[in-house]
């Protein structure tokens, strides 16, 4: 109780809300960073954490960085994100009333926080989800897998780096290595191949890689093997003091969360003369496209020109980094960071 009781002392967010499921033993935790920008959105997590104060702390963390994420995207929506701290992973019936039961938390927030996905949520569980809380995004009427909006945004993002690098966005002639050939990375890499790009890929799974008919590389030689961008796309933290000399491309544009290991990885990539596009302004293509889709009604054109907002944010944050001699990494939390001082003073005038 003292580890919580400390989290809850030391975290800058609007509010947590807890409940014990007693049928499973399952902790739930929404927490809510910001709603200065408008209601809360972001996933829910369920997972088996060795404390139940880990949950906490996972939840507190991620809200605060969709906080930036919906800033800097221009989502209209503030930071929110929810853990389901469980025994087990659960099945069958026993998953679906757990779920029952969490909708009725989050609807009991009376749209403060809007849920989607996150580890181990998938579409089908928001269905469920949806039966006792209307505030969901991503099931199967709500938006549905955001995968491809991710990709479409991150292509965007790689063309608005390409121009700043090289001076044009036109990717023929290009080559691009996207590291991870999942949900978003498989789409990327059929976009990048549409746009005239020469495309690597690198996976853990072989035969998945190979079936994007793209070029693959062995996955150990992933950040060894030279081209443009490289575009990381699976797991986070690949970038860190021992990877980035090793790295022979001019940008690193991707959809994985938390690339850099540490903060000081943004300095290092631009001391190697490597453009970085900080991964939660060119990842945040899910969001755009669920609330979107859910909030505004956008048709596909919309959507895409949404997307292509990124790629216009990202070229605001490198003007702005180069004319301040810093990182695109630190332009784009100042830039984040002024977005919502400026919902909290238009909150504070509504009042």
């Amino acid at each position: 109780m003292e580890v919580v009781e400390d989290l809850l002392a030391s975290w800058d967010g609007q509010s947590v809300s807890t409940h014990t499921d007693r049928q499973t033993g399952t902790l739930m935790f929404v927490c809510v960073h910001s709603t200065a920008l408008g209601p809360a959105g972001g996933g829910t997590r369920m997972r088996v954490y060795e404390q139940p104060s880990d949950g906490l702390a996972d939840a507190m963390r991620l809200s605060q960085a969709m906080t930036v994420k919906m800033a800097v995207a221009g989502c209209g929506r503030g930071g929110g994100k929810a853990v389901l701290a469980v025994p087990e992973l659960p099945t069958g019936e026993a998953r679906r009333a757990l779920l029952l039961r969490y909708g009725r938390l989050v609807a009991s927030l009376g749209g403060t926080y809007r849920t989607a996905g996150d580890m181990n949520i998938s579409p089908d569980d928001l269905d469920v989800v949806a039966e006792t809380c209307p505030y969901v995004y991503g099931s199967s009427a709500a938006g549905g897998n955001s995968g491809w909006g991710t990709a479409r945004a991150v292509l965007h993002g790689i063309r608005a780096s390409v121009e700043h690098v090289f001076g044009s966005a036109d990717l023929a002639g290009r080559t691009v290595l996207v590291q991870g050939a999942g949900a978003v990375g498989h789409d990327l890499i059929r976009y990048l191949q549409e746009d005239g790009a020469t495309v690597l890929v690198a996976d853990v799974d072989e035969a998945r890689a190979a079936a994007t008919g793209a070029q693959v590389v062995p996955a150990n030689e992933a950040l060894q093997t030279e081209c443009d961008v490289f575009a990381p796309c699976a797991v986070g933290g690949v970038l860190n003091a021992q990877t980035i000399p090793q790295l022979r491309c001019r940008i690193v544009a991707g959809s994985a969360n938390n690339q850099l290991a540490e903060p000081a990885d943004a300095q290092r990539l631009q001391d190697a003369g490597i453009l970085y596009a900080p991964d939660y302004v060119i990842n945040a293509g899910g969001v755009i496209q669920l609330v979107g889709i859910v909030d505004r009604h956008h048709d596909d054109e919309e959507l895409e020109a949404s997307f292509a907002g990124v790629g216009d944010t990202l070229r605001q944050i490198y003007r702005e980094a180069d004319a301040a001699g810093t990182t695109p990494a630190a332009a784009a939390e100042r830039l984040a960071a002024e977005r919502i001082a400026q919902g909290r003073l238009t909150e504070t005038q509504r009042v």
